[in-house]
C-alpha cells in the first residue's frame, strides 16, 4: 500500500508541467508622460494631501528668506542641519547668526552621545536637503551617511526639507533604477519620506509625531 506522500508526488508527477502564463502588459505610467510643471503640481498636491506644506520658491536667497519666515512662524531659536550638498550650499551657519537662530550640525559632536541628546533634546527643527522628490506621491527620499544622518530627519518634532528642483522624479522606479542598478554602489541606508509621521489608535483616530516629525515643510528651489 502506498503512503499518502507517494501517492500525492504520482499525482503531481502525472500533472506534468504548466505553462506559465505570460505576464499581461503593464498600463503606461502617467506621470512619465507629464512635463515639468505638471509633476511639480502633483507633487504638491500629494504632500498637500499628507498635510504637509511645499513653499515653492526662486532661488537660494528666496529659499534662505523662507525658512527665516518659518522659524519666526514657528518661535525656532535652534535647529540641527545635515552637511549634504544641498544645505552645505546655503551656508546656514552665515544665516543664523543673522536670524538670532543657533544652527547645530552632527560634526560638531566628537560624541555619539553628546550628538544624540543634542537632535533630540536642543534642536526644536531638523533641515536636510535630499536626494530625490518624487511627484507620484509627493515622498522625498534621502540617503543616509555621515553628511545626512537619519536622526537629523527623525527626531525633532519638525523637519524642514530642501528640495531642489532638478531633484523631482516622475515614480519610485526612476529612483530604485538609480540607487540599485550596480550592487556595489547600493546605499546601506535609504528612507522614503511620504508626509509627517502619521499613527492610529485602535479607533483609528490619526495622531502625528508618534514615530516622527509633527510637521514637515519643504522649501522647492525652482
Amino acid at each position: 500500500m502506498k503512503s499518502a506522500r507517494e501517492e500525492i508526488l504520482r499525482k503531481l508527477k502525472a500533472a506534468g508541467q504548466r505553462e506559465t502564463p505570460p505576464r499581461p502588459d503593464m498600463p503606461a505610467l502617467n506621470e512619465l508622460s507629464l512635463n515639468g510643471e505638471e509633476l511639480v503640481a502633483i507633487f504638491i498636491d500629494e504632500i498637500t494631501a499628507q498635510t504637509g506644506v511645499v513653499h515653492r520658491v526662486e532661488d537660494k536667497r528666496s529659499a534662505l528668506g523662507r525658512l527665516t519666515a518659518i522659524v519666526q512662524a514657528e518661535g525656532i531659536s535652534t535647529v540641527m542641519v545635515s552637511s549634504d550638498d544641498v544645505v552645505t550650499a546655503l551656508d546656514l551657519r552665515a544665516w543664523g547668526r543673522e536670524n538670532g537662530v543657533k544652527v547645530l550640525n552632527s560634526r560638531d559632536f566628537n560624541d555619539r552621545s553628546r550628538f544624540i541628546s543634542a537632535v533630540f533634546d536642543e534642536a526644536e527643527a531638523g533641515i536636510t536637503g535630499v536626494d530625490f522628490a518624487i511627484a507620484e506621491s509627493g515622498t522625498i527620499g534621502l540617503i543616509h551617511n555621515k553628511d545626512q544622518p537619519r536622526l537629523i530627519s527623525l527626531a525633532p518634532i519638525h523637519h524642514i526639507a530642501i528640495v531642489p528642483l532638478d531633484r523631482l522624479v516622475p515614480v519610485y522606479e526612476n529612483v530604485t533604477k538609480i540607487l540599485f542598478s550596480q550592487r556595489e554602489t547600493a546605499p546601506n541606508h535609504f528612507t522614503f519620506i511620504t508626509g509627517p509621521s502619521m499613527t492610529a489608535d485602535i479607533q483609528a483616530t490619526p495622531f502625528k509625531g508618534m514615530h516622527g516629525p509633527r510637521k514637515l515643510e519643504i522649501i522647492l528651489i525652482g
